[in-house]
């Protein structure tokens, strides 16, 4: 575990923990949990058990990020989802501060950064701590390498890397310095002035907004035009029996 000096601007009562290896950063963050005095930042260089949503594996190639952030809450569950938003325009701000191409990159809902139309990057929020009310946001980003794609479901977006879209070689450690930042950053304004504004930023980021796109959940398949999304959240699509809201589902395209 490294426990060196913060870097410079790192942002002011968040704390960085950096390991070599551990099963996944998730894990990591319930056993300390404890033990961890304020917002904190846990980046592994290497996972042996990572995964993603609905409790998918996730690929750890090497050069890649893996890293969560456990926020200590208190904080009500309707608050605590909304940190996906907050999470994903900082990611959309490390993208363009690494490659200064802001333009390439998009928000999918609910949890994803699209490259070029390709996948870089996804979250995983889960509740911690007693009763639930502390919440960690894992982030997996594909800095050096792309999964294999043969692996995916039908329809799933294809995987890409930062390295092989844009030519930016980033080191996980510089990307969690620029992460860090921008997520202080958004959840200052989120503290400050609520949804609306992060809202609206990741609206004017938002991936195939006003196409016709698919959300899959357990038990139907609902096919209409991303409107937006509301202020609780949730995926607004119109469909030929009208407006459905949706709060959490697979989106195809």
């Amino acid at each position: 575990m490294s426990t060196d000096a913060l870097p410079a601007g790192w942002p002011e009562g968040t704390s960085r923990i950096v390991l070599a290896e551990v099963d996944n950063t998730l894990n990591e963050a319930v056993r300390r949990f404890d033990s961890l005095q304020g917002p904190t930042w846990i980046l592994a260089l290497h996972q042996t058990a990572a995964r993603g949503r609905r409790g998918r594996a996730w690929s750890h190639p090497a050069g890649n990020f893996a890293a969560t952030l456990v926020l200590p809450g208190p904080m009500p569950p309707a608050t605590a989802a909304l940190r996906s938003f907050v999470a994903s325009l900082a990611l959309h701000d490390a993208f363009a501060d690494a490659t200064g191409r802001p333009g390439s990159f998009a928000l999918k809902w609910p949890n994803d950064v699209l490259l070029n139309g390709g996948k870089v990057a996804g979250m995983l929020l889960e509740t911690l701590g007693p009763h639930g009310t502390a919440l960690s946001i894992g982030i997996g980003v594909n800095l050096a390498q792309a999964p294999d794609a043969g692996a995916l479901e039908a329809g799933a977006v294809r995987p890409v890397s930062l390295l092989s879209e844009t030519g930016a070689s980033v080191s996980p450690a510089d990307f969690l310095d620029l992460l860090a930042v921008a997520y202080a950053r958004h959840e200052a304004q989120f503290i400050a002035y609520g949804f609306a504004p992060i809202r609206a930023a990741w609206l004017a980021r938002a991936a195939r907004l006003g196409e016709v796109i698919t959300a899959r959940l357990p038990a139907e398949e609902i096919t209409g035009r991303f409107d937006t999304v509301d202020e609780q959240g949730q995926l607004v699509l119109s469909t030929p029996q009208g407006l459905r809201r949706i709060a959490a589902a697979d989106v195809y395209f």
